[in-house]
């Protein structure tokens, strides 16, 4: 995957939300958001995969930490189509973070790594930003 939007110093504290709007690529593969200290500390890492690594209409969810991944979480809803505008909410806290579909689907994934702030977010993948938003 080429690389996309990164942003640091966001300074995310808990209670906060991030909604990310983009369009998704109509030949999409699959694309990720990811939020986080840095690159290698991710308190989240959303990969929805409409056809890659083995996996289609799943979305994948992770955590890195010091560069080592954790579990995968796989969340069986997926309400993403190639070619189309959709948002994503992220509200942020210390114990975990609620996800928001298109759909109005939430799901909770753990802030593993305990972070008081998110401070990187980064887009990679079939998915085009078209707007991001402190909430």
């Amino acid at each position: 995957m080429a690389c996309g939007l990164v942003a640091s110093n966001l300074n995310l504290k808990p209670g906060e939300s991030l909604r990310v709007r983009g369009e998704v690529a109509p030949d999409a593969k699959s694309f990720v958001l990811n939020l986080g200290k840095d690159s290698d500390n991710l308190c989240l890492h959303f990969n929805p995969r409409f056809d890659a690594h083995g996996d289609a209409n799943t979305i994948v969810c992770n955590s890195k930490d010091g560069g080592a991944w954790g579990t995968e979480h796989r969340e069986p809803a997926f309400p993403f189509q190639p070619g189309s505008i959709v948002e994503v909410f992220v509200t942020f806290n210390q114990t975990d973070l609620t996800i928001k579909l298109p759909d109005g689907h939430t799901f909770k994934f753990p802030n593993r790594l305990n972070l008081e702030a998110i401070n990187y977010m980064a887009a990679d993948g079939d998915f085009k930003i078209k707007c991001v938003a402190f909430e």
